[in-house]
């Protein structure tokens, strides 16, 4: 048997380490995730109805994080991080949403990524090595901004957005619909199409921009659930930046979402998910097995039904956590425990061979929590309908993970294709003709439309 999980001086209410699996940890990992689940119970977790309650910020959060050097989680030891690999990324983040507050994990994890991004390049960036050393000191929030108005989740599109050379470094502007963190914090990796940009939407280039030079509306942020995530919209207005905030050389972008922007995030907001699910089942345990029914002098954990709804709830939830460390293992396996050293070979990008087994992995995550989520409110019946248990707040924030992109539909649509059609029919940037679909559609045509529609496209090629 593995040893008791704490809450304070008291044993842990819900699953124990039995139902946990602790082998994919060092015990240097292990050892950080006991002093994690200490600090949730003491500061996370109140801060997390706070947020929910109040649509809060979680910086309170965040400094109790930077207390044990998680923000600098990933950062190498050489630059004050605690070099962490990806198998521990993902018990980090799902520690944070499980014990303590999922509105923080899910900020945490756009961090993460922010981090990772930066990383990937900085082996030759003063600036960016500046930053990464001065997270935990000085508590400084990172975040991703990817999206654009015009395209949703598409977010590989920044439609709305430009960058030109200028003496002594970039005008930026960037318009997203959808940012975690905007307005509050203190860094954002933003993506923009290239200086050269001539069209080519694979042409795109990453900037690190400051609190300073961006304007956002966090005042506008009400969600269903992850309420204190402050995701809405932000504006980099032609910022003028110095040529050290380029991330990478111009036209990065696209190796920058592939190596570590899509792995990061589909790894921590997978574990975000299940830290969801976990969290709910541990609430249903408590109340189920606490709470009797006087009539039948019955707990409500000894109906097989209840039995049945938690059972299904744990296999799939450690179905959707194992799933989530094996990829976390293989990623630490080709990058030698996530050594940024090897990105200084800009062509190496080891973490882009699994992204498609990372689609698989969110997509496995997301859709299990949609249903945990219901199960244990069934679970806890009408008690687990009022706040006041906990079960209602977190079936809210785990609504969040089908429809935050890449969605669930966008990704089983990815995977379906490539397995019948192959990884180039993906086209994410619109580039591939389709002869098959255009002939087949020319054949609908009578004579005279297609001498109408040989008209448009000689005039369209004249004026181009």
């Amino acid at each position: 048997m593995s040893k008791s999980k704490m809450w304070g001086p008291e044993a842990f209410w819900g699953l124990g380490y039995d139902w946990d699996p602790q082998w994919v940890l060092t015990r240097d990992q292990e050892a950080l995730q006991e002093k994690l689940i200490d600090l949730c119970r003491t500061t996370l977790r109140d801060n997390a109805v706070e947020s929910d309650r109040e649509l809060v910020f979680p910086r309170k959060n965040f400094e109790a994080l930077a207390s044990l050097g998680l923000l600098g989680l990933n950062v190498p030891r050489a630059w004050g991080g605690l070099g962490e690999d990806h198998t521990c990324t993902a018990m980090v983040v799902e520690t944070i949403a499980r014990y303590g507050c999922a509105s923080t994990a899910m900020c945490y994890t756009m961090h993460v990524g922010a981090v990772a991004a930066a990383l990937f390049r900085a082996h030759d960036n003063a600036t960016l090595q500046d930053l990464m050393k001065r997270l935990d000191r000085d508590v400084l929030v990172g975040t991703l901004s990817y999206s654009d108005p015009e395209t949703g989740s598409h977010f590989w599109y920044p439609i709305s957005s430009g960058a030109e050379r200028v003496d002594g470094g970039w005008k930026v502007r960037k318009k997203a619909s959808w940012t975690t963190s905007a307005g509050f914090a203190d860094w954002y990796i933003v993506q923009t199409t290239s200086p050269d940009f001539g069209g080519d939407y694979s042409n795109l280039s990453c900037f690190l921009v400051m609190a300073d030079e961006v304007k956002a509306e966090p005042s506008l942020w009400d969600g269903l659930g992850l309420r204190g995530n402050q995701s809405g919209t932000l504006e980099v207005d032609n910022v003028t930046m110095p040529e050290s905030r380029l991330v990478g050389p111009v036209g990065d972008g696209a190796n920058s979402n592939d190596e570590t922007v899509d792995p990061f995030f589909l790894l921590c907001s997978s574990a975000c998910w299940n830290g969801i699910s976990l969290g709910m089942i541990d609430i249903a345990r408590r109340h189920t097995t606490a709470r009797r029914h006087a009539d039948v002098g019955m707990r409500v954990a000894d109906y097989p039904t209840i039995q049945d709804y938690v059972g299904e709830a744990v296999i799939d939830t450690n179905t959707s956590r194992s799933f989530v460390y094996l990829m976390a293992r293989a990623m630490d396996d080709v990058t030698n425990q996530c050594d940024w050293s090897i990105h200084e070979d800009l062509s190496r990008m080891p973490r882009a061979d699994v992204l498609h087994w990372m689609w698989q992995v969110k997509f496995t995550a997301a859709k299990n929590v949609a249903n945990v989520s219901d199960k244990m409110l069934h679970a806890c019946g009408g008690t687990g309908y009022k706040p006041d248990l906990g079960i209602e707040r977190y079936l809210r924030d785990g609504k969040a993970g089908w429809v935050m992109g890449p969605t669930n539909e966008v990704l089983r649509q990815f995977v379906g294709k490539s397995v019948l059609l192959g990884f180039d029919s993906l086209d994410y940037w619109n580039q591939s003709v389709n002869e098959r679909l255009l002939r087949n559609e020319l054949k609908k045509m009578d004579g005279e439309s297609k001498k109408e529609l040989a008209r448009e496209l000689l005039a369209e090629t004249d004026e181009g």
